[in-house]
């Protein structure tokens, strides 16, 4: 297991209670947890927290992931993005096209979560 003190994480969803969740989750594991509650805090919180990877969920209101992924990728961040969805491969192809390092499916798996951040961080 990698030493996770330290690592942070930006956790962006618009669903305080999906928010909470994957906060608690990742707190318990020992990541730093930094949240947005959409997609402009979002890239405000990613200038101030400098984190180790974004979760990002996909269907948001207002600035969705997709173009969330495409702000940071046209800054040259090369920061691991995961990106949350209900939806299956073919719903958030267009953000993995725009640079996103992979997804996960809601309901989320909490074991195959930390297993991609590690790896996305290792």
């Amino acid at each position: 297991m990698l030493e996770r003190k330290g690592r942070k994480i930006l956790a962006v969803d618009d669903t305080a209670d999906n928010l909470l969740l994957l906060q608690v989750f990742l707190e318990a594991e020992g990541f730093e947890v930094e949240v947005a509650d959409n997609g402009s805090t979002a890239l405000d919180r990613l200038q101030q927290c400098l984190p180790d990877l974004v979760l990002l969920d996909v269907m948001m209101p207002g600035m969705n992931g997709l173009e969330v992924t495409q702000e940071i990728r046209s800054n040259n961040r090369t920061l691991p993005i995961l990106l949350i969805s209900a939806h299956d491969k073919m719903q958030v192809q267009p953000g993995l096209d725009a640079g996103a390092n992979g997804y996960i499916q809601k309901p989320i798996d909490f074991t195959q979560l930390l297993s991609r951040i590690e790896a996305l961080t290792a």
